[in-house]
């Protein structure tokens, strides 16, 4: 009998520290800073990175410690989110949440880290750092996924 994997048959809030941080596919969007528009609520993406971010890897260089050093970086694991559509709709802890499966790219999938990158899915190709903009509404972004 074959045992389904972690992601489809325990809930978010279920999983350990590993399994839950083996579902970051490392694409980077989640440290995208994103505006908030006041009356309607949307959320739009910018293609504005956080500094920490190391544009190759697509993730943080400064991980552990990045929400004393960020202070409105936000760690979703220790939130306990019920609602995650404020997450790019490829992103893993959304998917599960939703009730979806994970794309044939994710690396849980796949075996390697570097498919994400592969299916253009990660913020390498396009993202600046902080530091580089000054107004983040030149920067916003849509997805086609």
């Amino acid at each position: 009998m074959n045992t389904p994997p972690f992601w489809k048959s325990k809930k978010l809030t279920e999983m350990n520290r590993e399994e839950w941080e083996s579902l970051c596919d490392g694409c980077g969007k989640c440290c995208l800073n994103k505006l908030e528009d006041e009356d309607t609520g949307e959320i739009f993406f910018t293609s504005v990175v956080c500094d920490l971010i190391d544009l190759k890897t697509c993730r943080c260089t400064r991980y552990a410690e990045r929400t004393r050093l960020v202070p409105d970086c936000v760690d979703i694991k220790s939130e306990r989110f019920v609602q995650y559509d404020w997450l790019p709709s490829t992103c893993a802890y959304r998917l599960i949440a939703e009730g979806r499966d994970l794309p044939s790219w994710h690396p849980l999938i796949s075996g390697r880290r570097e498919s994400v990158h592969a299916a253009g899915v990660s913020i390498r190709s396009y993202a600046i750092r902080e530091s580089e903009s000054s107004d983040l509404l030149e920067h916003i972004i849509e997805w086609l996924t």
